[in-house]
């Protein structure tokens, strides 16, 4: 596979070549060293493409998966305490997990157990590989990073997605690379408050 495009936002791009250029050559290489042919086996049912041979975004994920954990690229999670009071939740919420239950209980509100996961980080840098409903693109751009930045986890989130002429030849519903960078632009420069690189990729 080949990036098409990219776009960097709040100077991703410019600090992964600065601080770490060797994982972007590593993202590169683990792109480029995908043959997406070998994932083009889902026979659709839809309506207006049945019959047709699409890419399969489950073998898709799992070959991505399977070259980033050979790199050393490791799965994340962070759990956190979440409640109903909003000012109870901003103040608690850079505490550690345990002083966040703590103080949450303390203020006779319920503590509700929760996290977020992504799917690979190394040396502080988070990749989300992204061949699901286009609602999940924005909740990575717009939660998650943001959620693993702020907890101090991270310094960059990348954001994999397919191009609109990839995504054509998958089933309805994925997300792709340009619809991202418009609801990225949408919001404004500073929005969301990470450094982050969108990636388009092609077979």
């Amino acid at each position: 596979m080949k990036i098409v495009q990219s776009h960097s936002h709040l100077n991703g791009y410019e600090w992964l070549l600065v601080h770490h250029q060797e994982m972007w050559r590593e993202i590169e290489a683990i792109i480029e060293g995908i043959d997406a042919r070998e994932c083009k086996t889902k026979v659709s049912k839809e309506k207006t493409m049945k019959g047709r041979i699409l890419y399969s975004p489950i073998q898709l994920n799992g070959v991505f998966t399977k070259r980033f954990k050979a790199a050393a690229w490791q799965e994340s999670r962070t759990s956190y305490w979440v409640t109903d009071d909003y000012k109870l939740v901003r103040r608690t919420m850079l505490l550690a997990p345990d002083r966040q239950k703590q103080e949450i209980e303390s203020a006779g509100r319920r503590a509700i157990l929760s996290y977020n996961q992504t799917d690979f980080v190394k040396q502080r840098i988070a990749v989300e590989v992204q061949f699901g409903k286009y609602s999940f693109i924005a909740y990575d751009l717009f939660v998650k990073h943001l959620a693993f930045f702020v907890g101090d986890a991270i310094d960059l989130g990348i954001e994999i997605l397919p191009m609109k002429a990839m995504q054509e030849q998958m089933s309805s519903g994925p997300g792709y690379y340009e619809g991202a960078l418009y609801d990225l632009a949408r919001q404004g420069r500073g929005v969301p408050a990470v450094p982050l690189i969108l990636l388009g990729i092609e077979p």
